[in-house]
């Protein structure tokens, strides 16, 4: 090693020294009062996001949104007849709280629990005129508008915003299985001759889908209809959720 490259090292140790001396005393200073600006500024960007979901959330119950791919899942367009010979858009349900069901008049098993069920529902807000329910035959060919109608009066379905819609099957089987994701299938082999899922969707005032939170705080999604509120549990267990149905209704006419 020749002198040259030891008057190199010298002049480095001596920068590393001199900047030592001046700077790192300046940082330690300002740790210690918790004056990082980078650290500050994160800091603020967070506390103003908060505050700006605070207030965007301020009022509104604590039922959470249906999400797909990130964003919340809105009710799709529909447009369908239902059971005094009126068309029905899901522009008219704009403004009400109100619950989705897929059914048809003639199933033996599932259907006439569920409709008892919203009956229940449907007389515990008798007096909002802001609250509704939306019935989806899945057997458009059988259920006419004249045929709902007798179901209806069957049932004690009085509430106005109580529609059962008939119309174009491809639509309404899109509707079940891609706007709602409630299951709807045609089945030979089942009695009845379709599959389709026993829960409720519940969709707020804008249209979106909402529901409460299970334990591990993922969204419940939907309601089950299958067991009456008075059996508290079916026979495996599983307990009745009308109850929670109409608990959270409530949450939605309050927002």
């Amino acid at each position: 090693m020749n002198k040259k490259t030891n008057y190199s090292y010298v002049g480095i140790a001596f920068i590393i020294l001199v900047f030592g001396i001046i700077f790192i005393p300046k940082i330690i200073n300002r740790i210690s009062q918790d004056d990082i600006t980078r650290n500050d500024g994160r800091s603020k960007n967070v506390s103003a996001s908060e505050k700006e979901e605070e207030k965007l959330n301020k009022g509104k119950s604590d039922l959470v949104y249906l999400e797909i791919n990130g964003k919340p899942k809105k009710v799709p367009t529909f447009s369908f007849t239902n059971q005094a010979g009126k068309t029905v858009t899901n522009e008219d349900y704009l403004g009400k709280v109100y619950v989705v069901e897929f059914f048809f008049t003639t199933c033996p098993t599932i259907c006439p629990v569920m409709n008892r069920n919203l009956i229940e529902v449907q007389n515990q807000f008798k007096d909002f005129d802001n609250f509704g329910v939306a019935s989806f035959t899945i057997a458009p060919h059988i259920d006419t508008p004249e045929v709902l109608k007798t179901y209806a009066d069957k049932y004690g379905i009085t509430n106005p915003n109580w529609n059962l819609m008939t119309g174009d099957e491809t639509a309404i089987y899109k509707l079940a299985n891609e706007g709602f994701n409630l299951y709807t299938a045609k089945d030979d082999t089942v009695e009845g001759g379709f599959e389709h899922s026993g829960n409720f969707a519940l969709i707020d005032k804008e249209g979106f889908i909402r529901s409460r939170t299970d334990s591990f705080g993922n969204p419940l999604i939907f309601y089950n209809g299958l067991i009456p509120e008075a059996d508290g549990v079916d026979e495996d267990g599983i307990p009745q959720e009308i109850t929670i149905l109409k608990e959270d209704i409530a949450k939605l006419l309050k927002d």
